[in-house]
């Protein structure tokens, strides 16, 4: 499922301008109180880059360790990266894997150039001192100057994947920030943009009454919201 709101070009840059409007905490919310409430990822994936915040449909690949270089090193890691299109956001099961960096600066210019929205994986990234200057957002586990040839290979690409306790198919939509990364699954995508926004509403009435004073107690009987 690649575009869980529509099957337009239209459709899509829709749902991705909505989503730039809005936030992990509050998706997490509405998600909740739509039964999905165990979609956030866990905390071990942060922002690596200085820009921290990510949002798009997403794109799947499942990498695993290795202890020998296959005959066609890289193989599925660069389809992959050929197979993104704008606004997609390469999710990768790395398998929590720390001895070697998954991503590095070349990969990145090549999805900043298409348009991709960002990484997000259990795995390493390396070369930030360049990657941070292409404001490419980037959520890992963490990085190592270690080339990943040899130590970790993408198996798979556009299947189902589990990262960080979440599970995840190409078309669910995901978002995040310095709070941490939320996937909205596919099915609820359009419900759960809407219910955000309302959300945000009325979290900036709340703010601008307590701003002026109200109570809190008061603010969370009138507004419903906290």
């Amino acid at each position: 499922m690649r575009n869980p709101a529509g099957n337009t070009r239209n459709d899509l840059s829709d749902v991705l301008a909505a989503l730039s409007s809005l936030y992990s905490a509050v998706v997490c919310d509405v998600l909740d109180g739509l039964g999905f409430r165990q979609q956030a990822l866990s905390s071990r994936v942060r922002p690596l880059t200085r820009a921290r915040r990510v949002y798009g449909r997403v794109f799947t690949a499942r990498a695993v360790a290795v202890t020998e270089t296959p005959r066609e090193p890289y193989k599925l890691q660069l389809a992959a990266v050929d197979a993104l299109t704008r606004g997609d956001v390469l999710v990768v099961d790395g398998q929590e894997t720390q001895t070697c960096a998954f991503w590095g600066e070349l990969l990145t210019t090549a999805c900043a150039h298409k348009g991709v929205h960002g990484v997000v994986m259990t795995a390493c990234t390396r070369d930030m001192w360049r990657i941070d200057e292409l404001d490419f957002p980037i959520f890992g586990i963490g990085c190592h100057p270690a080339d990943d040839k040899g130590r970790l290979e993408v198996v798979e690409m556009g299947g189902p994947i589990t990262l960080a306790g979440v599970r995840t198919n190409p078309g669910d939509l995901i978002i995040g920030d310095v709070d941490g990364v939320v996937i909205i699954p596919g099915e609820v995508a359009p419900e759960a943009i809407r219910r955000a926004r309302e959300k945000v509403t009325g979290e900036n009435q709340v703010r601008n009454a307590l701003a002026s004073g109200m109570p809190i107690g008061e603010a969370f009987r009138k507004f419903g919201i906290l």
